[in-house]
């Protein structure tokens, strides 16, 4: 039977997602009712933020109602759509759509301020977190943690790379820009903290205490057959206690960082038109 804490732990997430597509299609009349009013080019990528927010959405979406702890084979449903393969094959898709938002913000901004550093980092962003969706299906196929180690790391160190362009992009800016860049460094700041405090810990610690009991691996071929055919239901609160906080986390402000992806372009165009006004009136009155 399931526990009252994972039944209600299921049901939020699914409540969730329920709210996070609700947000996302509200943005996307949002985004069509600004369409007149924005240049081709601005109106272009706010589309494609857009349609990458949606697959990151979508996919989150799916993975709240239908959860899977992928190493050990964990699933809430007795269905073959919730076997680990279906599921980190839409998490994969998921988490490259997601990071291709951050380059094209961080690329956009960094063509305005002439940031040749944020630029470079913003090139350097999908592929990294390509290489790191790699080290996480190894980890998922051969049960061997140490591959999440490296993957959470690069998270980590993509997070840390995009706080450091946007502490040099900052001194260029003024007024309403800067303040939504600081706002930005923050959560940058907190998210590395978790990562690397948090996170990473909790992988390595996994794969040291496999080391220690002598866990065998299964080779990448053994485990291609074993996340596409096996999964074990369970609806016990021991069996997924260590993974509620980061998914919670994960369905939720992730989610939400998403969609404001969609709107942080319009929000850069009009903290720079401020600005400029703001800069024109003290040139006027200091005339």
């Amino acid at each position: 039977m399931m526990t009252v804490s994972v039944n209600s732990w299921w049901a939020s997430l699914c409540v969730v997602a329920a709210i996070n597509v609700l947000a996302w299609s509200a943005s996307a009349v949002l985004l069509y009712r600004r369409q007149d009013s924005q240049t081709l080019e601005a109106f272009a990528l706010l589309r494609l933020q857009l349609v990458l927010s949606a697959v990151y959405v979508a996919g989150c979406a799916f993975r709240s109602i239908v959860p899977v702890y992928d190493v050990p084979r964990v699933v809430m449903l007795d269905s073959w759509i919730s076997s680990v393969f279906v599921g980190r094959s839409v998490a994969t898709v998921a988490e490259l759509c997601f990071v291709a938002q951050w380059a094209l913000l961080l690329n956009a901004i960094s063509r305005t301020t002439g940031s040749a550093l944020g630029r470079t980092v913003a090139m350097m962003l999908v592929p990294l977190i390509a290489i790191a969706e790699v080290c996480s299906w190894y980890s998922v196929l051969t049960t061997s943690n140490i591959g999440h180690v490296v993957e959470e790391s690069i998270w980590g160190f993509c997070a840390a790379a995009v706080v450091a362009s946007l502490v040099v992009i900052s001194p260029r800016c003024t007024g309403a820009l800067r303040q939504l860049l600081n706002v930005c460094c923050v959560a940058g700041i907190a998210y590395v903290a978790y990562m690397f405090l948090v996170d990473v810990p909790m992988y390595w610690t996994r794969w040291i205490a496999d080391e220690a009991n002598g866990h065998l691996y299964l080779s990448v071929g053994q485990g291609l057959t074993d996340v596409a055919s096996r999964w074990r239901v369970s609806h016990r609160w021991e069996d997924w206690q260590h993974e509620v906080a980061w998914m919670s986390l994960y369905f939720s402000v992730a989610v939400w960082l998403s969609i404001a992806l969609i709107h942080a372009p319009v929000s850069m165009t009009r903290a720079i038109a401020r600005d400029r006004r703001s800069s024109s009136v003290v040139v006027q009155t200091t005339r």
